[in-house]
């Protein structure tokens, strides 16, 4: 038991950290020249960046996109918080269904951040904002961390729903 309680603690902790990562990380979108993500675009060869403003069309889905990026990650961390405090508190042979709502929440929202960006990616680089080409790019590691961390948490929150504190 205390080996699968270390896994699932490990677990939990790599999907927070794959979540802080994607969200903070300036590579959901990348060029040869430029790295862009939800909150900046930046110019690989002379190392500026500019902030991404209601200047930008579509400005409403990017801050959609902030915005669930955000809940997810304060989502995870929440459930990690209330997962160890049900750990000591709970009777033997309860479920950690609180944490699993919690994570399952977590998952929702980066979910719903990657589908409106991989939705939406056409016209949040189509924007007149923007002083480089940056239609001519590619998704970058933060934007499949996004999904990864989807996946983690989706199999984190399934792992506490089914879980039993046992002696």
């Amino acid at each position: 038991m205390l080996i699968l309680l270390a896994f699932i603690i490990v677990f939990h902790i790599t999907s927070a950290a794959l979540l802080f990562i994607s969200t903070i990380d300036n590579a959901w979108w990348v060029g040869d020249n430029f790295s862009a993500d939800v909150w900046r675009v930046c110019t690989t060869n002379t190392s500026t960046c500019m902030a991404i403003t209601d200047d930008f069309n579509e400005y409403q889905s990017i801050q959609a996109v902030q915005a669930a990026m955000i809940l997810s990650t304060i989502f995870c961390c929440v459930a990690f918080l209330v997962f160890i405090l049900q750990l000591f508190r709970l009777k033997q042979g309860e479920r950690f269904v609180l944490t699993s709502v919690i994570q399952l929440l977590s998952c929702l929202c980066v979910m719903i951040a990657a589908s409106i960006y991989t939705d939406r990616h056409e016209e949040l680089h189509q924007s007149h904002g923007y002083v480089m080409e940056v239609s001519k790019g590619q998704y970058g590691y933060s934007f499949v961390l996004a999904w990864i961390a989807f996946a983690f948490t989706l199999i984190s929150g399934v792992m506490y729903l089914v879980l039993r504190k046992r002696k």
